[in-house]
């Protein structure tokens, strides 16, 4: 049983110079798919070039390190001990970047093993889901942030529900003794929409006109937060 387990862990598994060719080139033009998925599928700031350009190295290095400890099992070993010690600490900005990860270490250890149908299928498939659903987004949230005197306090809160009803949420609101300030939340969509139904009604007056119109507004402001990172 020992001279066994020796030998299992003493064998190379050696690889002919055309087989390592092969495989590191199915494994590059996988890398290739992996670029152009993530050009499609980002757009705008959250789009790092780098990060892209990366992803691909990522697919071939892993594919070079499953050809060598492929058939080692000492090797292999010693590889998983060797990388655990690697300490990866790159921000995530999007949740779609660890598909992506994910993707292109797969795709090495099917490549550097031969595995190349199943390379080229579950690649294929991961693209059309990713070419399909990778630009949807959620709707933009609206941050709308008002400053004034405290006396206008209920008059601002009756003019907020009066445009949106329930569909703005009061996230914060700080007092002071002269003053107040609300933060509420609502969608870009419902913003289009109750902008919409006001022009309908009558002279166009927007929610900003409509606040300052109470008097004692320090100031109003409108934030928008989205999936968007700046790098």
């Amino acid at each position: 049983m020992r001279e066994l387990l020796l030998q299992l862990l003493d064998s190379t598994g050696q690889l002919d110079l055309k087989t390592i060719i092969l495989r590191m080139l199915v494994g590059t033009v996988i890398a290739f798919f992996i670029y152009i998925s993530y050009a499609l599928s980002h757009e705008g700031s959250i789009y790092s070039k780098k990060f892209n350009v990366s992803l691909m190295a990522l697919t071939t290095i892993t594919t070079a390190v499953m050809i060598v400890i492929g058939n080692n099992i000492a090797l292999s070993l010693g590889m998983v001990g060797a990388l655990s010690i690697v300490r990866f600490r790159t921000a995530i900005k999007d949740s779609r970047d660890t598909i992506y990860i994910f993707w292109a270490i797969v795709a090495g250890i099917c490549c550097g093993a031969g595995d190349f149908p199943v390379a080229g299928i579950g690649s294929a498939f991961t693209f059309l889901v990713l070419l399909l659903f990778g630009r949807i987004k959620n709707d933009d949230r609206l941050l709308l942030i008002i400053r004034a005197a405290r006396v206008n306090e209920e008059r601002i809160e009756a003019l907020i529900f009066q445009y949106y009803a329930r569909k703005a949420n009061l996230r914060v609101k700080n007092t002071t003794e002269t003053s107040v300030e609300f933060i509420y939340e609502l969608s870009r969509h419902t913003m289009a929409r109750t902008e919409k139904v006001k022009r309908s009604a009558g002279p166009r007056k927007t929610i900003t006109d409509a606040i300052y119109e109470i008097g004692g507004i320090e100031y109003c402001n409108l934030v928008v937060q989205n999936d968007e990172i700046s790098s």
